[in-house]
């Protein structure tokens, strides 16, 4: 229990205050503890939003250094996966939008002998929709679909409302099944 009588969770699990109050006092072991079960969520997301594993893995680190920094704002109660999560959205936000990012173009290599069938085909074409959608879009399915966050978690991250995160979600697909030539089911 913190001192207001919640507990403090990563993920969703209660931490142990006594851990929290270690890496707050500048306890290194403490923080790596608290970090640990959730930096690969933290790589899985930089990695699905910048489709490149070093800025992935910079953004990864930036956040955990702004996370230590920033661990009293943690509020008791609060949950350290969402926290974090969001930390690392907002630094993946911050690398899109610097100049070097915008004018730095990957060709999306394909095979010539792929067919419209060819579960590869789909993938690729799939990658490249999810490319084109807006950031907070693109967020909300990388958190949704690819890390199976609940839709309470991802709202917390995004700093919304569930209601909102749930039409989000649902204009994104509506977006990317558009772009990708899928109709609605």
């Amino acid at each position: 229990m913190s001192m207001v009588g919640n507990p403090v969770q990563v993920g969703r699990r209660p931490l142990d205050v006594d851990l929290i109050d270690r890496a707050r006092a500048g306890d290194d072991h403490a923080f790596a503890s608290l970090l640990g079960p959730i930096v690969a969520s933290g790589y899985r997301l930089a990695g699905a939003m910048l489709h490149d594993r070093y800025a992935a893995e910079d953004v990864v680190q930036e956040a955990s250094l702004k996370a230590w920094r920033s661990l009293r704002q943690l509020r008791a109660g609060a949950e350290m996966r969402p926290w974090f999560l969001g930390i690392v959205a907002n630094e993946c936000r911050s690398v899109r939008r610097t100049r070097w990012w915008s004018v730095l173009k990957f060709p999306d290599v394909e095979s010539p002998a792929m067919t419209p069938d060819d579960p590869h085909t789909t993938f690729a074409e799939l990658r490249r929709g999810i490319r084109r959608l807006r950031h907070r879009r693109r967020l909300m399915l990388v958190l949704h679909w690819y890390l199976d966050l609940p839709m309470a978690e991802i709202a917390v991250i995004t700093r919304s409302s569930e209601d909102a995160v749930k039409s989000e979600v649902s204009r994104a697909m509506r977006q990317l099944r558009g772009l990708i030539g899928v109709e609605d089911a």
